[in-house]
């Protein structure tokens, strides 16, 4: 069997950004709003710290948890993701 590319250990984070700036794209939320509504739920971001966060894409699965619920993402659909 053959890994797809986006599968290598070097584009999980790659990976990890585009979903998180997707759902934020397809939400219409910006950087400053993300603060908001994670300042919300209790959770104390600056925008530079999420711009960064995001841009890496190395943010733990809680801060992805934290977001999606700020957000509202109810529903995540990876299917295709894990494919080998």
């Amino acid at each position: 069997m053959m890994i797809k590319d986006w599968a290598m250990p070097s584009n999980w984070n790659h990976l990890a950004s585009n979903i998180l700036k997707a759902e934020l794209k397809r939400k219409a939320i910006s950087y400053e709003q993300l603060k908001e509504k994670l300042a919300m739920i209790g959770i104390d971001e600056t925008i530079n710290s999420i711009k960064n966060k995001i841009g890496r894409g190395t943010f733990q699965f809680a801060f992805f948890l934290q977001c999606a619920t700020a957000i509202g993402i109810k529903n995540l659909h990876l299917e295709g993701l894990a494919e080998i």
